[in-house]
């Protein structure tokens, strides 16, 4: 983009007479310290490789990242990355001050970093920069859209506008009254071809003032767009004299990512299918300017099936798993939630994994053609936490161990100081039933969080607040006071802690037969009036003794794990709770 090219592309007839002279251009936009030509030199093309592709993250930062924006820099990671040489850049898009959240700016940085999704340019979370396309945040480059918005002013193609709140408001009454599109344009954009000399009575008077874009869009006439997700798109062009420069001196959105995607050089930008009402004017913008035009990709909102089964997009107001913060207060581990979010965007991913487990996500073929086009990505929870358990039941306990360390030591201080105390038992709890011996593995938590309901039952301070619950008292009161007595007192008699899991089953066998629960499960559902119950009986009552629960890891291994001491205690204190 240069002076020449400005020239070349301004095309403005009977609108040329209300050009702005240089001394109202420069009462409106003083020196901006840069030239078009000096700053099209300094971000010049990149040197990567033919084909390589130059993406972006671009969050507000306004509130906690969603969800969804983590699905975009995902894939735009993905598409960098998958191409020889291609670079991802992290871009904080801040110009609307108003509404910038105290901390957010890092808590993107961190949520990126914490999700594995690595930019390699942008600011980093020690305050480093990284790249030479910055400044990566956009007030930081106020000056830079200045002397294009000047540039634009000189050759006719924006204009000052001096219209109140108060007008507006009255111009979109108007406009709604007589039914037709609300906006800026036509005869409706008033300040349009301003004489001169109006321009100079408010500036003189100070009143505060916007920048337009001089549009020459025409409804009737179509954008063609060959969207890398959607296909062939025919849109209408746009009309609007949209703002490009507010009155506080900061560009709105639709001018800003146009000059920084060009001048960082981007190759393609992804963004949800929100912006695509946009694209025609972003497209009119990038032409009127000169600019190479992008590859664009439009996602599909991620949505979510709601209380009454219909499927809406998820909302930061209404849906807590809208916000990373989220998968990252559960404790989710952040390769599940990628490979979830692998599959939603190229739903075969789902087929290779199970071919190959072991491998990392990286390694898959990631492909944009096969990003579904419409219909939204669904975030199922349930779908999700099935993922994180398959993910979590490979984890050997030392790595569960590590991995709830690190999440409790920031979202749950009480685990954290359990865990952390004795931190070989926990690896001999987290041990039962997983690893290479193991027939069948366990897979009972999809979240660090988790670990207090399924396995409080092996820490003291846990297991002491715990209580039974509504489905145990009744199942508990449906047998007799002194059978549970019995069948408790007679396992203490018998119970040894170097038993086996075979030994002690055997001995509760003979526990049930003297007491008159049968091992014949067999005849028992033939004849149940015959027995007080089964086999399974006794060993429930135990298993609520020791756990206060009916399902748990194997009763063998925990009693093992727990040591004879505290079993005793267990069973002593439920004689006189249940007996």
């Amino acid at each position: 983009m240069t002076k020449k090219n400005f020239q070349e592309i301004t095309d403005i007839k009977e609108e040329k007479k209300n050009i702005l002279n240089d001394e109202i251009i420069d009462r409106l936009i003083p020196d901006t310290g840069y030239d078009v030509d000096v700053l099209e030199k300094k971000y010049h093309e990149r040197n990567i490789p033919v084909g390589a592709r130059v993406t972006r993250i671009s969050p507000s930062p306004t509130g906690s990242m969603h969800i969804g924006g983590t699905y975009t820099a995902f894939i735009s990671e993905r598409i960098a990355h998958s191409t020889n040489g291609g670079i991802f850049y992290l871009r904080i898009e801040d110009t609307d001050q108003k509404r910038e959240q105290h901390g957010t700016r890092e808590m993107i940085m961190m949520s990126l970093h914490k999700f594995g999704i690595n930019y390699d340019e942008g600011d980093m979370e020690d305050g480093s920069v990284i790249g030479e396309y910055g400044p990566y945040t956009q007030s930081k480059r106020a000056q830079i859209y200045k002397t294009y918005v000047k540039g634009m002013l000189k050759n006719g193609l924006a204009y000052p506008c001096f219209m109140t709140n108060d007008e507006q408001e009255q111009m979109r009454a108007q406009q709604t009254k007589q039914s037709v599109k609300t906006g800026y344009y036509g005869t409706w954009a008033i300040w349009r071809n301003a004489k001169q000399e109006e321009v100079v009575t408010e500036l003189d008077s100070g009143k505060p003032f916007v920048v337009r874009y001089r549009s020459d869009g025409n409804p009737n006439q179509r954008i063609i767009v060959n969207d890398l997700i959607r296909g062939r798109l025919e849109l209408p062009e746009d009309n609007n004299d949209i703002v490009l420069l507010k009155s506080d001196g900061l560009p709105t959105y639709h001018f800003a990512h146009i000059i920084d995607d060009h001048l960082m050089r981007t190759t393609t930008v992804i963004r949800g299918d929100e912006w695509l009402s946009s694209l025609p004017l972003h497209v009119q913008l990038s032409k009127v300017l000169g600019f190479k035009p992008f590859e664009y990709g439009h996602l599909s909102t991620i949505q979510k099936i709601d209380e009454n089964g219909s499927r809406r997009k998820l909302s930061k107001r209404k849906d807590p798993e809208a916000s990373v913060d989220y998968y990252f207060s559960h404790g989710y581990p952040v390769e599940a939630v990628k490979d979830y979010l692998m599959n939603i965007a190229n739903p075969g991913f789902e087929m290779w994994r199970k071919e190959n487990p072991d491998k990392t996500y990286i390694e898959y073929e990631f492909s944009i053609e096969k990003i579904p086009s419409t219909g939204g990505g669904l975030l199922d929870l349930t779908k999700l936490n099935d993922v994180s358990k398959e993910f979590i039941g490979k984890m050997s306990a030392d790595e569960i161990v590590a991995r709830s360390i690190a999440w409790s030591k920031e979202f749950d201080i009480q685990l954290y100081e359990i865990l952390t105390s004795d931190v070989e038992y926990a690896k001999k709890v987290f041990s039962i039933e997983r690893g290479e011996s193991a027939i069948k593995k366990r897979k009972d938590i999809a979240y660090f969080s988790q670990i207090k309901d399924q396995y409080g039952l092996f820490f003291k301070k846990y297991f002491n607040e715990m209580v039974f619950g509504k489905e145990v008292i009744e199942k508990i009161s449906s047998f007799n006071k002194d059978d549970i007595k019995n069948i408790i007192d007679s396992f203490i008699d018998t119970y040894d802690e170097t038993d086996d899991n075979t030994i002690w089953f055997d001995k509760v066998k003979v526990i049930s037969e003297k007491l008159g629960y049968t091992t014949d499960l067999k005849q028992y559902r033939k004849n149940p009036e015959k027995f007080k119950g089964s086999v399974i009986d006794v060993a429930n009552i135990l298993r609520v003794a020791i756990t206060k629960r009916f399902q748990s890891p194997d009763l063998c291994d925990i009693m093992k794990t727990i040591g004879k001491d505290e079993t005793m205690v267990r069973l002593a204190s439920a004689i006189k709770l249940l007996g």
